[in-house]
């Protein structure tokens, strides 16, 4: 029983670490923004455009992708064919997502690491800068996040095959990490409408639930039938 504790306290640890990488590698977007207004600013008012923001925007757009790759994963959020994986019972399903985390993900991801490495490393040996551009802005500091970001992906790959083995032994799927979703917005919504009656607030809320969850179980999300 301890173990069982221990693993479902290791899964939502490993989860909030992706989550929070997640959420503050989405604050470049912030960045950004101010960027490429600027560059906006410099090149049509100004009429002095800067290469160096152009670049640095580049960088910034990779590092968010990069970043929210765990944190993607750890809310079940990539991309998955489901025309039959869908309608596959939850074992089943743990069961093609194991063979796949061991057959292409944990190669895969391994090598991104072993190579995100390698750049990285020589990247800070030589100073690289972009050669887009005369007198660029240094991108070692930019490679140094591939292998970063491959690690958090990893350690988040590795959690998703404790939950396939979870799942092969109890018939569902563990509970993930709780991030606020749509549903969460239109409850909000909801419970502050003025116009709107309790009980059809109730009501709203209810079936907007259930479908939310018939959803998540039908792409093999949160819970799932037993088998």
């Amino acid at each position: 029983m301890d173990s069982k504790k221990d693993f479902k306290k290791l899964m939502l640890v490993v989860d909030q670490i992706s989550t929070f990488v997640g959420k503050g590698s989405g604050w470049l977007i912030i960045l950004l923004m101010v960027m490429v207004c600027i560059d906006v600013f410099r090149r049509y008012v100004l009429n002095a455009p800067s290469a160096w923001i152009g670049e640095l925007s580049v960088m910034s757009y990779g590092a968010v992708i990069m970043l929210s790759g765990a944190y993607t994963l750890a809310q079940n959020g990539h991309v998955r064919g489901d025309f039959l994986y869908g309608s596959m019972k939850p074992r089943t399903q743990a069961t093609f997502d194991l063979i796949l985390y061991i057959v292409f993900f944990l190669p895969g991801v391994t090598a991104l690491c072993y190579a995100g490495y390698t750049f990285a490393a020589d990247s800070w040996r030589i100073g690289e800068h972009t050669t887009q551009i005369a007198n660029g802005p240094p991108v070692y500091h930019f490679k140094s996040l591939i292998p970063i970001a491959g690690g958090f992906l990893l350690l988040q790959g590795f959690i998703e095959m404790i939950r396939c083995v979870v799942c092969l032994n109890t018939g569902e799927w563990p509970a993930r990490l709780k991030d606020a979703e749509e549903i969460d917005v239109v409850e909000q919504q909801l419970q502050a409408s003025t116009y709107v009656d309790e009980e059809s607030k109730n009501m709203a809320i209810a079936s907007a639930k259930t479908i939310d969850e018939m959803a998540h179980q039908r792409i093999g999300g949160l819970k799932g039938e037993k088998s």
